[in-house]
């Protein structure tokens, strides 16, 4: 629909919300429009070029009028090669970098604290060239141009998917402290990715004696740590010194975690933060609270098996006295190369533990949603890449067609 967009339109039953949103182009100034929601909320937009879009405001916080000259404003400053929002309302004051330092950041070592670092370490390494830049000069064209350039380059769709959404969370917050008036990612298709890929776990690349050969080298790797310790303490003894503690059970604190999170599927981060003071001895059971959850945020509770719970039972006779389950302030990863190469397994992450935890009980028939909420998955669809491993029911279904198949001949032949 194109109109003067004014009073008179604006209070007519043509600009009125509808099932659906639509949008009246201004007749006056190509490039003006006013756009209506279902909701009943009505905004005045800049648009230029095939993707060009700017949010100017809502109406009732602009007359026409002003919109129509805030827009003029606009289009010229995309014309003449700069932000879109330059001069306007002192816009071009906040930059991309000062918002992510003294806002950003700060926002986000509070609230998102196990995925702090990473975040800012993304924004850092693939959008710090636009620091220096308004915040309302960061254009939908902008994102969509550096995202087909990673994609051309050969990167992964997910991985420029989690990039992209670094920036957003950015751009997101700016916009709720008013800072931005919209999020320009919200125009830029996101990259198909494989919602269903191959998983990673113990015997997913042919070698059925991978989780035979981890758990060797870990049992390996602990007799070696006691007979360092027994030969460290005589020599010790001998010269009247204080005796190191003995290793009743484990060399150190990778046996029990590798196992803990072998059959409990517990992320990284949360086996990290784990007390003893969560864990149900007589309910067999683990508290995994909201606040260590990285993903949903969301309170769930883990049963223990029997492998498990021994392995917290002889962990906690020997671990160092404390409230959490494995005090240490770094991650797992040296002796975890270390001992993925005793036992020759390659491309291994920690992280796929958690999917040898989530195939097999999938490979055991247990459902697709009772896997899902011992992951603390928010949805069914992070679950389903498992799916796939449950073969026999898919076979079971499709067999079922031989019986209608067998049923209908028989059919005929009467």
């Amino acid at each position: 629909m194109q109109a003067i967009i004014g009073a008179k339109l604006l209070g007519s039953k043509s600009a009125q919300p509808a099932e659906k949103p639509f949008t009246i182009s201004d007749s006056r100034l190509r490039g003006f429009m006013v756009r209506v929601q279902p909701s009943g909320v009505r905004s005045y937009y800049a648009r230029w070029g095939r993707s060009g879009i700017q949010v100017i405001g809502k109406v009732g916080e602009f007359t026409p009028d002003e919109a129509r000259e805030r827009c003029q404003k606009i289009l010229g400053n995309v014309a003449h090669g700069r932000p879109p929002l330059h001069g306007l309302d002192g816009a071009e004051g906040l930059t991309l970098g000062q918002f992510v330092t003294d806002t950003y950041r700060p926002w986000l070592k509070a609230h998102r604290p196990d995925t702090a670092d990473d975040a800012l370490a993304k924004l850092k390494r693939h959008f710090a060239i636009w620091n220096s830049r308004p915040l309302s000069g960061i254009t939908a064209e902008d994102i969509e141009n550096w995202k087909v350039r990673r994609l051309n380059e050969g990167t992964a769709p997910s991985t420029v998917l989690r990039d992209v959404m670094a920036l957003s969370g950015v751009l997101t917050r700016a916009v709720k402290l008013s800072k931005l008036a919209d999020n320009p990612i919200r125009r830029v298709e996101r990259p198909r990715i494989d919602r269903t890929p191959k998983v990673r776990y113990l015997g997913s690349l042919g070698d059925d004696g991978e989780e035979k050969r981890l758990r060797d080298a870990l049992r390996e790797r602990d007799a070696e740590m006691r007979e360092a310790r027994e030969s460290a303490n005589k020599w010790r003894k001998a010269r009247k010194q204080d005796l190191l503690p003995t290793l009743p059970h484990y060399g150190d604190h990778l046996t029990p975690a590798v196992l803990i999170s072998m059959n409990t599927g517990l992320r990284r981060g949360e086996l990290l933060k784990l007390k003893w003071i969560v864990i149900d001895w007589r309910g067999k059971h683990v508290m995994i609270e909201g606040n260590t959850s990285r993903k949903s945020e969301q309170t769930r509770y883990v049963p223990l098996n029997d492998e498990a719970l021994e392995a917290l039972k002889r962990w906690k006779e020997q671990a160092p006295e404390g409230e959490r389950v494995f005090p240490i302030d770094t991650s797992f990863k040296t002796a975890w190369g270390a001992l993925l190469e005793r036992a020759k397994i390659t491309k291994f992450r920690w992280h796929d533990l958690r999917h040898h935890f989530a195939s097999r009980l999938v490979q055991a028939g247990v459902p697709l949603n009772t896997v899902r909420e011992l992951l603390g998955h928010a949805s069914m669809a992070m679950t389903l890449r498992y799916a796939h491993l449950a073969p026999d029911q898919k076979r079971e279904a499709v067999a079922k067609l031989n019986m209608l198949t067998t049923t209908t001949s028989d059919s005929g032949r009467e």
